[in-house]
């Protein structure tokens, strides 16, 4: 298996809509519109393709100088545990720099992954949670 990994490809609301669905992530994957424009309005998305088949994302919201907010990282279930959301988030790091602080509000059954793969936990972050 040979994946690819791209920056700022062009993404359809579709794919990344199956990406989100066979992740187990929760984000509102049938309001395809809604989906288009998180990945429109988002500064930063890497890519995992099979392919050319979208296996996997990161996106990203930033200012590309201090602070950046990792939005989104899922991977298909049948790729997950191969590295690739490892690979995902070493490769927007290094797009971002040594400036930037990476930043994300993880899901409960997360929590153990990201200290496995550099994230440090913080007691210190608030949030105003969405209506809808």
């Amino acid at each position: 298996m040979e994946i690819k990994y791209k920056i700022n490809a062009s993404l359809c609301s579709k794919d990344v809509s199956d990406v989100f669905k066979s992740s187990g992530i929760k984000r509102p994957a049938d309001d395809h519109e809604r989906i288009q424009k998180m990945i429109d309005n988002a500064d930063v998305n890497i890519s995992a393709w099979d392919g050319v088949r979208l296996i996997g994302i990161a996106r990203a919201i930033t200012d590309f100088s201090y602070c950046c907010y990792l939005s989104d990282l899922a991977v298909c279930k049948e790729y997950q545990k191969t590295g690739i959301g490892t690979e995902l988030i070493k490769r927007l790091r290094e797009h971002l720099g040594e400036e930037v602080s990476l930043l994300l509000l993880s899901a409960p059954t997360a929590m153990e992954y990201y200290p496995r793969i550099g994230f440090e936990k913080t007691e210190k972050a608030f949030l105003i949670p969405r209506v809808k």
